[in-house]
C-alpha cells in the first residue's frame, strides 16, 4: 500500500517536471502552471507516506519538494527519464542545477533544481520559495531535508538538496532508523542492560542525579506548558566528574532507559580534526542530526575537546581557541541535555563552567558503597569461598566500580577455567592487584 502511494505521487511529480520544462521552452504542455496539475488523492489511504503528509499539513509546493529530494533514493534514473526527452540535446540545461555523486551516477537535485520546479523564472516567487529551504523551516528544524552547504564563492542554492536518512526510512519502510556512526555523525547509541537500583552513587551525587533526571522528564513542561521558553534557556547542560571508572556512563545510560531517550556518546577522535575548520563543520552536523530529537548527548572525557583556551601564541592556537568557542555557542544552545564528563573538573574551560546548570561530582565510592558494588557484582551462578570476606576487602582496598567489575570478571574466569563454580580468596586478591598495577600500585 505504501508503494503504491508513493507510486502516485511520483506520477504528480513526473506532470510537474514535464509541465515546468515544456512552459519553459514554450512547447506544448497540458497544463498552464503546475498549480493546475491534480494532486494525487490518499483519502482513507494510512501508509506511513500518507501518515507523514497528513501529520505535517504539507501543501503542495512542500509536497513537491519533499519528492523532489526524495526521488533519488527511490529511483536511481527518475530524473534521467523523465526530463531527457524534454530537455535540448545540445549542452547542459544550468536552470535545472542539479549534480552527479562520488559513486551515484544518477541525478542529484540542487537548491537551484528545487527553484526551477517549484516557481521557473519568476523571481519574486523564487524568493518565497527559497524560503521552504531556509532555516525556519520546519524541513530543516526537523532535519527533514536541508540544502548542503555550498562550495565558497558559489551560489547558496547550488548546494545539493540532502534528505535524512531516517526520513528516507520512515517514508519508504515505515520507521525511523538509528543514525548510522561515521564521520559525519561522530556518535554511538549507548545502552544498558541494568537497572537504577544497580546505581551505587554517593548520596549527595544521586540527589543531583534524581534532579537531572527530573528536568529530563518534566523540562519541556516547564519550558512549554508553563511558559518558561522566554526566560529560561533551551536545553540543560550538566558536568559530570570524577575519577574513572566511578559510574558517569553508565548514568548516562540509565538516564536515557529511564526517561525513554536515546544517549548518544560523541567519539571525540572523529569530532577533533587537524584540518582548521574541519572540527566546526563535524560538530555542526552533529547537533544539526540532533536537534529536536529529544536526545541525550554525552561527551566522554570532555577536557579534550572543551579545554581550557591557551593564550595566542600562533594560527593554530587561534584557530583551537575559535574551536572552543564554537563549541561552548552551540552547546549552550542545544535544545537537548548535553552531559560533559571529566576526569578533573579544573580542565574545564572556565567560560563554559558559568554555563553549567548541574556539576556532579562522582568520588570514589566509600567502603559501604564498594560492600555493595562487590555483593551486586558476583552471578548468582557464583559462591564465594568461606575464606572471603567482602566487608573487609570493602573497607582495605579502595576501588572503583568499574575496576571491581573487572576483578569479577578475572575471577569468574578462573573459577570457570578450573571447572569450578566456587570464587577462590586466592583469584580475588591476584585481580585487585591486576587492577592496582594498571596506576603503577601494587598492594
Amino acid at each position: 500500500m505504501n508503494a503504491h502511494s508513493l507510486a502516485a505521487s511520483f506520477e504528480y511529480l513526473t506532470q510537474v517536471l514535464q509541465t515546468r520544462i515544456s512552459l519553459h521552452f514554450g512547447q506544448h504542455a497540458n497544463y498552464s502552471t503546475i498549480e493546475e496539475i491534480p494532486l494525487p488523492s490518499f483519502d482513507q489511504i494510512k501508509t506511513p507516506f500518507t501518515n507523514f503528509l497528513s501529520a505535517y499539513s504539507l501543501n503542495p509546493p512542500e509536497l513537491i519538494l519533499l519528492l523532489i529530494a526524495l526521488a533519488p533514493h527511490m529511483q536511481p534514473d527518475f530524473y534521467e527519464q523523465t526530463l531527457t526527452q524534454y530537455l535540448p540535446r545540445e549542452g547542459d540545461f544550468p536552470q535545472l542545477g542539479g549534480t552527479r555523486g562520488k559513486q551515484f551516477r544518477g541525478f542529484l537535485p540542487t537548491g537551484e533544481t528545487a527553484l526551477f520546479v517549484l516557481a521557473g523564472d519568476e523571481l519574486e516567487k523564487r524568493f518565497q520559495m527559497q524560503e521552504l529551504l531556509g532555516e525556519e523551516h520546519f524541513f530543516f528544524k526537523k532535519q527533514v531535508l536541508y540544502l548542503e552547504p555550498s562550495v565558497d564563492g558559489e551560489p547558496l542554492m547550488s548546494g545539493r538538496l540532502i534528505m535524512s536518512q531516517e526520513f528516507v526510512d520512515l517514508l519508504t519502510i515505515g520507521k525511523v532508523t538509528k543514525p548510522r556512526f561515521n564521520a559525519s555523525f561522530p556518535a554511538q547509541l549507548i545502552t544498558t542492560q541494568l537497572d537504577w537500583e544497580d546505581l551505587v552513587l554517593d548520596s549527595q551525587t544521586l540527589l543531583q542525579i534524581n534532579e537531572l533526571r527530573t528536568w529530563v522528564i518534566h523540562g519541556d513542561t516547564l519550558l512549554q506548558d508553563w511558559g518558561m521558553r522566554k526566560k529560561l534557556k533551551m536545553g540543560y547542560r550538566a558536568l559530570f566528574h570524577g575519577p574513572p571508572g566511578t559510574g558517569k556512563t553508565l548514568t548516562a545510560s540509565l538516564l536515557g532507559k529511564y526517561t525513554g531517550r536515546d544517549v548518544y556518546k560523541i567519539d571525540l577522535s572523529l569530532v577533533v580534526s587537524k584540518f582548521i575548520g574541519e572540527t566546526e563543520k563535524n560538530l555542526a552536523a552533529l547537533f544539526a542530526k540532533a536537534e529536536s530529537k529529544g536526545w541525550i548527548l554525552f561527551f566522554d572525557e570532555a577536557d579534550a575537546l572543551f579545554g581550557k583556551r591557551t593564550n595566542v601564541r600562533d594560527a593554530h592556537d587561534k584557530y583551537a581557541n575559535q574551536e572552543v568557542s564554537y563549541l561552548l555557542q552551540r552547546v549552550e544552545n542545544f535544545d537537548g541535555l548535553a552531559i560533559l564528563a571529566s576526569n578533573f573538573k579544573t580542565n574545564i574551560d572556565e567560560a563554559f563552567m558559568r554555563r553549567f546548570q548541574s556539576i556532579i561530582h562522582f568520588p570514589m565510592p566509600k567502603p559501604q558503597e564498594r560492600l555493595q558494588l562487590w555483593e551486586n557484582a558476583f552471578p548468582a551462578q557464583a559462591k564465594l569461598a568461606s575464606d572471603i570476606n567482602l566487608k573487609i576487602i570493602s573497607q582495605k582496598y579502595e576501588i572503583s566500580g568499574a575496576s571491581i567489575m573487572n576483578i569479577v570478571q578475572y575471577c569468574c574466569l578462573q573459577a570457570l577455567s578450573k571447572a569450578s563454580s566456587t570464587i577462590q580468596n586466592n583469584d580475588l586478591i591476584a585481580g585487585i592487584q591486576r587492577e592496582f598495577s594498571k596506576d603503577g600500585k601494587i598492594i
